[in-house]
């Protein structure tokens, strides 16, 4: 059996000790108290991904209950507000075997079999100055630069200091340096690596630090424009820039989400060449219970794109199995949704999406490929009783490549969220 807790890092205990020295009177801890929340989210996930093949393993198959508990504390009363979180994480085995493990899931033993349970401790120490909060502890970030991946029993955890400020209307600013991460089936708080599918980059290649800024600014009814800058230490260096608008068109709504990334290589680490430029963008149009969206990705440069390994990538065609996000490599996808309340079944919906990739450069050859995915999802949410808002989630996909393994795939997720206080 594999389990962990992780432990307060040092300023974290200091910050909790002068938060403890505020309470002195009661007056200082009122709102310490009083905006305090508590929530338990259980996670149920049955995953299976058959590779279609026979060489290796060709079957990933397992099932877990993952459990998050969120405790968040307002902040003490004053100039200077202080404030702590935390966040318990366990993960427990229901079905597993040798052989059919590395869905991510569970951590793998030595001996290739799953382990029982693993958890985890997250504390966040946090101070406010009007509306300017600096977070030093464990993060969940959702970036276009760092978007942590939420999509197993537990999510993957970054450890380091993020400040966010409010101070200007429509304008908000992120900054700041993460320094370690603990990845969705892992206890261990590890070096931050340099993702390497399909052979993009070179594996193993890891960073000491990724330091971060950038802005979202709501410059006019219906748009958001966005900016945001990376560095991960010695391995690259990442320009983002992002548009995000929603206007009413006839009797629907028509929204967009454009994206470029430019991202070169930095330092001396034996990470190699990093030269990409990523253009992405969806477009959607909404007409009651229907939505209609087209997306389009292109790779230009020498090289794919490149992102933190075991996060998800800001990409449009980042979708269930694939990233569509070789050297050179362009993709378009067709998606619908649909909402059944129409037809009398509130909290029913269904989503279908098909996405075809050309053009790819294949790693350590002169040969170009092609690939091609399509996702199928039915959710379901209790609208009400007792348990209302418990959600039911089963998605599809297959996936089918000219130089990566073809996989078909299927979950089950069921997810409930309670509110402690």
């Amino acid at each position: 059996m594999l389990a962990a807790s992780r432990q307060a890092l040092p300023p974290v205990r200091l910050l909790c000790l002068a938060i403890a020295a505020t309470g002195a009177t009661p007056l200082a801890n009122a709102a310490f108290i009083e905006d305090s929340s508590a929530s338990l989210t259980a996670t149920n996930i049955y995953l299976n991904r058959d590779f279609r093949q026979f060489e290796g393993q060709n079957k990933r198959e397992e099932w877990g209950q993952g459990f998050r508990l969120d405790l968040q504390s307002g902040f003490t009363e004053g100039t200077v507000g202080f404030g702590v979180d935390a966040m318990g994480l366990l993960g427990i085995k229901l079905d597993s075997g040798k052989g059919r493990t590395g869905t991510d899931l569970l951590p793998v033993h030595d001996d290739g079999r799953s382990a029982d349970e693993f958890s985890r401790l997250g504390l966040t120490a946090k101070v406010k100055v009007s509306a300017t909060e600096l977070r030093y502890g464990s993060h969940v970030p959702e970036l276009p630069v760092v978007k942590a991946s939420d999509s197993r029993l537990l999510p993957q955890v970054f450890e380091g200091g993020l400040l966010t400020s409010s101070e200007m209307e429509g304008l908000t600013f992120t900054g700041g340096r993460l320094d370690k991460v603990i990845d969705r089936a892992s206890t261990n708080s590890e070096e931050m690596v340099l993702n390497a599918k399909n052979r993009r980059f070179a594996s193993g290649v890891e960073a000491d630090h990724l330091d971060l800024a950038g802005v979202d600014y709501k410059f006019a009814p219906g748009f958001t424009g966005r900016y945001y800058f990376a560095d991960l230490d010695d391995i690259y260096r990442q320009h983002f820039f992002g548009l995000l608008s929603s206007h009413k068109v006839g009797a629907g709504t028509l929204s967009s989400d454009v994206r470029y990334i430019v991202s070169r290589d930095s330092g001396a680490s034996n990470a190699g060449k990093i030269d990409n430029q990523a253009f992405n963008a969806m477009v959607s149009y909404g007409l009651g219970s229907h939505k209609f969206g087209l997306g389009f990705q292109d790779m230009s440069g020498d090289t794919g794109f490149a992102y933190i390994d075991g996060s998800d990538p800001f990409l449009v065609n980042f979708v269930q199995i694939n990233d569509f996000a070789n050297a050179d490599e362009r993709s378009w996808q067709a998606r619908y949704d649909y909402n059944f309340a129409s037809v009398g079944v509130p909290g029913l919906t269904f989503m279908t999406r098909y996405i075809r990739g050309d053009d790819a450069r294949i790693a350590g050859s002169n040969d170009r490929g092609g690939e091609w995915e399509r996702d199928i999802e039915f959710k379901y949410v209790v609208q009400n009783g007792p348990l209302k808002d418990l959600y039911v989630r089963v998605r599809n996909a297959s996936f089918r490549s000219d130089f990566a393994r073809d996989a078909d795939e299927n979950r089950v997720i069921v997810g409930y969220t309670l509110p402690i206080w």
